[in-house]
């Protein structure tokens, strides 16, 4: 069964200190794009974690999110006093230089409070203390949590490539079914052309050799004969479904198969010269344009 490239899978690790939370988000792409959008996986790691996104995942616009969730003593807080009574002695000292207003806004007890708040989110006055989430030694705990958020988007791309495989199968289905319609027609066109041809020499006033006229006549249908398109289209059908219920990643090769089709179709426009022929070739572009969109999506 086929699968698509669209996905998501989720996955959660307790650590000592925390929660970190495996986010896996997957789009249709020609190409293997991996993004790993954290800073917490370490650099050793980086490498490893992409093969084993390409390995699984294999095609597709692929995003990973790494997300901490300290505990509540997780980490440590030091107010670096120096820093902090260097930048109090300064604002004190700006203060009292100014005007009687400002030296009697230092008097109020509520100010000390104000200012010591608003000095602790200066530059430097706090240092925080934070080990690294990720480790040697809890390794093996991230990567099971790294391949149980892989298997999940897996799961859903299982999921959306049925869903994706009975939309385009019965759309191939219906472009055949459309076909033969056009093959129950073909008669009524060969004695429109007869007409067509019959009226022309009536207004004309000129009495035809039936013979010549019958050697014209199969000289013009032949010209606008529709059989070959007609075989072919239905081989590259008969591909298509081979294709998507052989192989497991037939993506690319369907996309190949849809252009053959999409071709067999226009040139089978192009020879209609009916107008009934012409609306069903319309349709049978409009299922063949839904099955392309589809048909992007599949891995």
């Amino acid at each position: 069964m086929i699968k698509s490239m669209t996905g998501y899978g989720k996955a959660e690790v307790t650590l000592e200190g925390g929660k970190l939370t495996i986010e896996i988000r997957s789009l249709n792409a020609k190409s293997a794009d991996i993004n790993i959008k954290s800073t917490l996986l370490p650099k050793d790691k980086d490498l490893i974690v992409r093969k084993m996104l390409s390995d699984s995942l294999i095609r597709g616009t692929i995003d990973m999110f790494l997300t901490w969730e300290a505990g509540p003593d997780a980490g440590s807080h030091e107010i670096n006093q120096d820093v902090f009574h260097s930048y109090w002695r300064s604002a004190v000292k700006a203060l009292d230089q100014e005007t009687v207003f400002t030296k009697t806004f230092l008097k109020d007890p509520g100010v000390g409070s104000i200012l010591a708040s608003s000095i602790l989110r200066l530059p430097d006055v706090v240092d925080s203390k934070k080990a690294d989430v990720i480790t040697d030694e809890n390794w093996p705990l991230v990567e099971a949590g790294i391949k149980d958020a892989i298997d999940k988007i897996c799961t859903y791309r299982d999921i959306e490539g049925k869903a994706l495989y009975a939309d385009v199968t019965s759309r191939v289905n219906l472009i055949l079914s459309l076909y033969n319609q056009v093959e129950a027609l073909e008669g009524e066109r060969i004695e429109a052309v007869k007409e067509k041809l019959s009226k022309a020499l009536t207004e004309l006033q000129a009495k035809a050799d039936p013979s010549r006229f019958e050697q014209e006549l199969i000289f013009y249908l032949e010209k606008y004969d529709i059989n070959e398109e007609k075989v072919r289209l239905r081989q590259h059908c008969k591909y298509f479904m081979e294709v998507i219920d052989s192989e497991p990643c037939p993506g690319k090769k369907l996309g190949f198969i849809i252009q053959e089709m999409g071709r067999e179709i226009n040139t089978t426009g192009s020879k209609a010269n009916h107008a009934g022929i012409q609306q069903l070739v319309v349709k049978m572009k409009d299922e063949l344009e839904k099955i392309r969109e589809q048909s992007m999506n599949i891995l």
